[in-house]
C-alpha cells in the first residue's frame, strides 16, 4: 500500500491514507495512454465541416446555352462545379470521428494515468474542500494554502459552493469521480483528490 499524507485546507496534515496498489502501482505503457487520449480527442471533434453539393445549391436548372454549333464546352446549368458559385465536387460533409476501445483498455489506462501521478508526486489528498459560500476569493485563498498552480480537483459528489467558485480560476478544473478520464489527469500538473474520492475510485475501477 502507498501510504500518502492527507492535508486540510490550510495545507497542514491531519491523517494519512493507503491508496491501493492495483490502482496507483501499476506498471505504466505510454502506447495504452496515447490510445485512450487520442480516442477522446477524436471524440471531442465537432467534425461540423460541410459544403454544398450540386444537387443543394440554390439556382435555376435551366440550360446556359444550346448543346451544339456554339464552339464551348457543352455545359448544364449554373450549379455545375467548374463554375463560380457552383457546388463543390467531393466536399467534406458532417460526420462523427469518435471510435471506441474496450472498456479494459480504458480501465487500465485510468489506472495507468493515476500511477505515473503518484510516481512523479502528483496527488494531493484532501481531507475535505469546504466553502461556505459561492466566492471566488475564499477558493484562492484555500488555492495558495495548498500552493496550487495548475489542478484537477476530485470531488464525490456535487459542491456547488466549490465549483461555482473556482470556474473563473484559470488552470484549475474541478470534477466529480465519475467523470474522471486519462486526458484531464495527464492535463493537469496536480491531482486533488477529496478523502471520499478516493473511495468512490477504488469502487469504480475495483469492479
Amino acid at each position: 500500500m502507498a501510504v500518502v499524507d492527507v492535508l486540510n485546507c490550510s495545507g497542514e496534515k491531519v491523517s494519512e491514507i493507503d491508496l491501493n496498489e492495483t490502482i496507483y502501482n501499476v506498471p505504466v505503457k505510454k502506447s495504452i495512454l496515447h490510445e485512450v487520449v487520442k480516442m477522446q480527442l477524436a471524440g471531442k471533434r465537432a467534425g461540423t465541416a460541410s459544403a454544398k453539393a450540386r444537387s443543394e445549391i440554390n439556382g435555376s436548372g435551366k440550360k446556359l446555352f444550346r448543346q451544339k454549333g456554339t464552339g464551348r464546352a457543352r455545359r448544364g446549368n449554373i450549379k455545375s462545379p467548374l463554375l463560380r458559385g457552383g457546388g463543390v465536387t467531393f466536399g467534406p460533409i458532417p460526420k462523427s470521428y469518435a471510435y471506441k476501445v474496450p472498456k479494459k483498455v480504458k480501465k487500465q489506462a485510468l489506472k495507468m494515468a493515476l500511477s505515473s501521478k503518484l510516481q512523479e508526486h502528483g496527488i494531493l489528498v484532501l481531507d475535505e474542500f469546504k466553502l461556505d459560500q459561492i466566492k471566488t476569493k475564499a477558493f484562492v485563498e484555500v488555492k495558495e494554502a495548498l500552493k496550487m498552480k495548475n489542478a484537477l480537483i476530485i470531488t464525490e459528489q456535487k459542491n456547488e459552493n466549490l465549483e461555482l467558485s473556482s470556474r473563473n480560476v484559470p488552470e484549475i478544473k474541478v470534477m466529480r469521480s465519475e467523470g474522471l478520464n486519462v486526458y484531464d489527469i495527464l492535463k493537469y500538473k496536480t491531482l486533488v483528490l477529496l478523502e471520499a474520492s478516493v473511495k468512490a475510485i477504488e469502487g469504480r475501477l475495483l469492479t
